[in-house]
C-alpha cells in the first residue's frame, strides 16, 4: 500500500469514486479533526437518550400497575418498540459512513463504540444502542478520555447491559430496608460494571487489579443509576445518583482510599484510573493494533502511551501521535477488514450515499458481524484471526456476488479498480483477474474480495 490508500483504506473507510485521492495524506487526515460533525444528517431521524429513557420509564411504569397477566404484552411491545429503534440507528450508522466528509473521525467513534462495548443480545438495551453510540460516543470521541469514559459508565444503556441500575450498596439505607423485610429478590451489590471499567476500558487485564479492587470500587458505584420515573416526559434526564442506594464508607481501590463523598467518590475513582500508567498502555495498545497492526510495534504503543500521559488522556493528540507515526504508513503492513469495514467500503466504492436500516441490519446479520452485537462487553476482535476465517470469508464472497449482481452492468470494475486503489495498491494479480472476467459483474465481485480490497 502507498501513502494515499492508506490513508484511505487503513485509517479512512474507503475510497469513493467521486473522491480524489488525498494530495497529502497526512494533512488530508489532520484537517478532519476540525470538520466533524458529531451528529451529521443520517442522524437526525434517530431517537436521543432522553426520549429513550422516556419510553423505559413509561414500560417500567405501565407494568408496575397492569395486572399479572397484562405484564408479559407491555414487555412485547416495549421490545418491539426497541428493535425499531435499533434498527433506525444502525441505518443512520451505516448512512453516516457511507457519506461522511471526516471517514478518519468516523473510524475512530466505531472504533470507541466498540471499546466500550454494549450489546444488544441483552434485549433489555435493544432500544438505547443507538442512543448509546449518538450521545456518549460520537461528542467525546474529540474531547478527553476521561470525559468520553463518564459520559458512557453514566449512559442508561451502560447501566442497564452491566445492571448497574439494580445495585444496592448491603449497608445503604435501601440495603438495609430490603434486609429487614427479607425481601432481597436477588438485588444487592452488583460488581459487573466495575469490573469491566477496569478490565476492559481503562486498566486492562493482567494490570495489577484484585477482586477485592473490584467489589470496593462497586460500593462505591452504588447509587448510579437512571432517572426517577416522574410521570413527565424529559427533555434531558439520562443519570440519577441515589443516595439510598449508596454504600457509605470511605472505598480503598488500588492502593488508594477515598474519602465518602457520595457520587464524587465513584468518580474520583475514574479519574484516577484514567492518570494510571496502565490506562495510557491499553488505549495506546488497542489504537495501534487498530490502525497499525494485529501485534502493534512497541515503540509506537510506547509513544502513544507517553502521549496519553502527558495531555491528560487529550484524544486528538493520540490521533495526531498516531498520525505521524511512521509505522503507520508502512507499505508492508495491514489489517484484515472486519465485515462492518468491508461492507461500508464495497458501498463507498459504489458510490452509495445510503442504505436503508433494514438493509443495514440484515446485510451485517448475513456477514457475521451485527451492529451493537458482539455477544460480551469486551467488543468484537480486531485481530485477522477472526474474520479471516474460511466461514467468513465464505459469507463475503456470496455478499458481493449478490452486491455485483444488483449492480448489473452499471460499474465497470476495470476502471474503478484503480480509483479504490491508487498507485501500487491494485496488484497485478487482481487487476488481471478483474480484466478476464467473463463479465462486468463477475469482476467487480472479485475486486470485492480480492486479497487487496479485504485488507486495509
Amino acid at each position: 500500500m502507498n501513502a494515499p490508500a492508506i490513508a484511505l483504506n487503513r485509517f479512512g473507510l474507503g475510497a469513493r469514486p467521486d473522491e480524489p485521492a488525498p494530495a497529502d495524506p497526512q494533512r488530508w487526515l489532520l484537517s478532519q479533526l476540525d470538520k466533524y460533525e458529531a451528529l451529521p444528517v443520517p442522524w437526525s431521524a434517530a431517537s436521543r437518550t432522553p426520549a429513550l429513557v422516556d419510553v423505559w420509564l413509561a414500560q417500567q411504569r405501565a407494568a408496575r400497575q397492569a395486572p399479572e397477566g397484562q405484564r408479559a404484552g407491555i414487555r412485547e411491545a416495549y421490545l418491539r418498540k426497541g428493535r425499531e429503534e435499533y434498527v433506525a440507528a444502525a441505518g443512520a450508522r451505516a448512512t453516516s459512513a457511507l457519506q461522511t466528509p471526516t471517514p478518519f473521525v468516523e473510524r475512530l467513534v466505531h472504533f470507541w463504540s466498540n471499546h466500550f462495548a454494549v450489546s444488544v443480545d441483552k434485549l433489555l438495551v435493544i432500544g438505547l444502542a443507538g442512543g448509546f453510540e449518538a450521545d456518549a460516543i460520537r461528542p467525546n470521541v474529540l474531547g478527553r478520555f476521561e470525559d468520553m469514559l463518564l459520559a458512557v459508565v453514566r449512559h442508561p444503556c451502560m447501566l442497564l447491559y452491566l445492571d448497574q441500575a439494580q445495585s444496592i450498596g448491603p449497608a445503604s439505607p435501601a440495603g438495609a430496608r430490603a434486609q429487614e423485610r427479607q425481601q432481597p429478590r436477588g438485588r444487592g451489590l452488583n460488581e459487573n460494571l466495575a469490573r469491566e471499567i477496569l478490565e476492559l476500558h481503562t486498566l486492562g487485564v493482567r494490570s495489577g487489579y484484585t477482586q477485592q479492587d473490584v467489589t470496593e470500587f462497586a460500593r462505591a458505584l452504588t447509587g448510579w443509576t437512571l432517572p426517577a420515573d416522574e410521570g413527565v416526559a424529559s427533555a434531558t434526564a439520562t443519570f440519577r445518583f441515589v443516595p439510598a442506594l449508596h454504600e457509605p464508607g470511605a472505598r480503598t481501590v488500588l492502593g488508594r482510599t477515598y474519602a465518602e463523598g457520595g457520587e464524587q467518590q465513584a468518580r474520583d475513582i475514574l479519574h484516577s484510573l484514567v492518570a494510571s500508567p496502565a490506562t495510557a498502555r491499553h488505549i495506546a495498545r488497542k489504537l495501534a493494533r487498530h490502525f497499525v497492526a494485529d501485534d502493534p510495534p512497541p515503540g509506537l504503543v510506547d509513544r502513544l502511551a507517553a502521549t496519553f500521559t502527558r495531555t491528560g488522556g487529550d484524544l486528538p493528540s493520540l490521533y495526531r501521535e498516531l498520525v505521524a507515526a511512521p509505522e503507520a504508513w508502512q507499505a508492508g503492513g495491514s489489517k484484515f477488514k472486519s465485515p462492518w469495514d468491508w461492507a461500508i467500503s464495497t458501498y463507498r466504492a459504489l458510490g452509495r450515499r445510503e442504505m436503508p436500516p433494514m438493509q443495514a441490519t440484515n446485510l451485517m446479520n448475513q456477514l457475521g458481524q451485527p451492529v451493537w452485537r458482539p455477544g460480551s462487553p469486551a467488543g468484537y476482535d480486531d485481530g485477522s484471526a477472526t474474520w479471516a476465517a474460511p466461514d467468513a470469508l465464505l459469507r463475503r464472497v456470496e455478499a458481493a456476488q449478490r452486491i455485483s449482481t444488483q449492480a448489473g452492468t452499471a460499474i465497470d470494475a476495470r476502471a474503478l479498480a484503480p480509483r479504490l486503489l491508487p498507485g501500487d495498491a491494485l496488484g497485478e494479480a487482481t487487476a488481471g483477474a478483474i480484466a478476464r472476467a467473463e463479465s462486468g459483474s463477475t469482476a467487480l465481485a472479485l475486486l470485492l474480495v480480492s486479497p487487496d480490497f479485504l485488507r486495509r
